[in-house]
């Protein structure tokens, strides 16, 4: 008994520091909210840390294409590709969607509904008109009372014939129509996303299509396009390159939030949202194996009200009222620079949201933003203040490669740049997640017999630093060196670079 109780302590006492060492990864790295359950979560954890040994004992020093990461895969929209249990739940509501549609019942409430609310009124109408035994009969305001009850009731009572609204049999969802029998190519695409939105079941899907379409003609959705928000809203977001997978992507500023005007009108805020949505969906292409979907980043860098609950209850808003009526059309949901504030304030969301919404949260702290960027978007679509290469109205770049090169700790890698032509222009960008380091920039001429000529003299370059841009107009052949020196003894470094030649007839 005594070693039976020894090993029971024994295993706890493990248990307890494989949670702790976890935990502690988890703060370094980005974090997922409530993604999956706890196991499953701690199971991710481990097995990126797994893949990265991995990486570390690949031959780190040459170069290579950006490796394009994306987790999370979205489902095939294709029918072939579903499972036997999903294709027969398309099936089903595409039957139901049919019926509705062409027999005029798509916004009518169920007969159970309607017998409910006929009950429910039968018993508070005898209630009201019971005798009540501590009133006296002779009391005339407790009988006018009674009576007023009695004739609201009546007035109330859904005895009448429920009037159905008219269903158009062109009815359209962001411009796809939805009566299965047009055979629309994008139809299978919408219903997918209510189905998967409700884990296929199919009447809870049919409920949630039917509230989004009641919710789109109240709120006047479908002419939100045209409506003006002002210049300040217009600047807390923009659309701006594309991800690994082609998607759109959303960039939300919080720091405009710092004006308590834009949140305190919550039913502005919450149009200017839908808008920004529908604008985002009008980019998509809802066909199967098209892009059906937008990628949001949200920036908390000097968001201003993270501590005031008017700005949190509109957060809430926003995101419940998307998550109902704009299903799987967000691909994730990555937030950046976030304070640690954030943390406390999104368990407030948390019962509010469903566990497929929470998988799409991705959350990281300042130092971790580009390298988390990267595993969704490619280095020359991130805007340049986030570590990338993007610049507006940049004229120096177009589709060259970004490549890549790991820096060991302790160690110095080189670039070289090559110039067959005796005269032009080199022009790179190069960015070293975290800097840290030391750097230089030479151009070394094929004659053995000419100097080097320094470009950049070798300067230590701080972790605030962004991507670097340079060129250099050479007058005969050669090649631009770049040395990164890894001045680190324990993390290594990633350096991502791009290059171009710029000749007079290139120009």
């Amino acid at each position: 008994m005594i070693k039976d109780c020894l090993n029971v302590i024994i295993g706890k006492r493990l248990n307890m520091t494989a949670e702790v060492k976890v935990e502690e990864k988890q703060v370094e790295s980005e974090v997922v909210i409530a993604s999956v359950e706890e196991e499953t979560t701690v199971k991710v954890v481990v097995e990126e840390e797994k893949e990265t040994k991995v990486e570390e004992e690949q031959d780190e020093s040459k170069p290579k294409g950006v490796e394009k990461i994306s987790f999370f895969k979205e489902e095939s929209d294709f029918f072939s590709d579903l499972k036997e249990s999903e294709k027969k739940a398309l099936s089903d509501l595409k039957t139901k969607l049919e019926e509705a549609i062409t027999e005029n019942t798509l916004f009518k409430e169920s007969p159970v509904k309607v017998e409910k609310k006929k009950s429910e009124a039968i018993v508070t109408e005898e209630e009201a008109t019971s005798e009540p035994a501590v009133v006296a009969e002779d009391s005339p305001k407790e009988e006018a009372k009674t009576d007023a009850n009695a004739e609201t009731i009546e007035k109330e009572s859904p005895e009448e014939e429920v009037k159905a609204e008219a269903v158009d049999n062109d009815i359209e969802l962001w411009g796809v129509p939805l009566l299965p029998s047009k055979e629309a190519e994008g139809t299978d695409v919408i219903l997918l996303k209510f189905l998967r939105a409700r884990d296929f079941k199919v009447n809870e899907a049919f409920e949630m299509l039917k509230k989004t379409l009641k919710w789109r003609k109240e709120h006047k959705i479908d002419s939100i396009l045209g409506e003006d928000f002002g210049e300040d809203l217009a600047s807390a977001a923009y659309m701006n390159g594309l991800d690994l997978e082609s998607r759109p992507v959303c960039y939300n500023i919080y720091s405009v939030f710092g004006n308590e005007e834009l949140y305190q009108s919550r039913e502005n805020l919450l149009r200017w949202r839908f808008q920004l949505m529908e604008k985002g969906i009008q980019k998509l292409d809802l066909k199967p194996g098209g892009v059906t979907s937008l990628l949001q980043i949200h920036d908390l860098n000097n968001c201003p009200g993270l501590y005031k609950k008017e700005l949190w209850v509109a957060i809430k808003n926003a995101i419940v009222a998307l998550q109902d009526n704009y299903p799987e059309l967000v691909s994730r949901n990555v937030f950046i620079n976030v304070p640690f504030l954030f943390y406390a304030g999104s368990t407030l969301l948390s019962p509010f949201l469903t566990q497929r919404t929470k998988s799409k949260f991705v959350v990281t702290r300042p130092a971790n933003v580009t390298e988390t960027l990267l595993k969704y978007i490619p280095a020359e679509e991130i805007p340049v203040q986030y570590g990338g290469f993007k610049r507006d109205d940049d004229t120096e770049f177009s589709n060259e490669a970004v490549s890549e090169v790991v820096v060991k700790p302790g160690s110095s890698e080189t670039i070289e740049i090559p110039s067959a032509e005796t005269e032009g222009t080199l022009v790179w960008d190069i960015a070293v997640l975290g800097w840290e380091v030391s750097y230089k920039e030479e151009f070394v001429p094929a004659n053995e017999g000419a100097y080097t000529i320094i470009v950049q003299k070798g300067k230590k370059i701080g972790s605030n630093e962004g991507p670097l841009r340079n060129s250099f107009k050479n007058s005969e052949s050669g090649k631009i060196v770049l040395t990164v020196d890894n001045v680190s003894s324990k993390k290594k470094k990633r350096v991502l670079y791009r290059y171009r030649n710029k000749t007079e007839s290139s120009c």
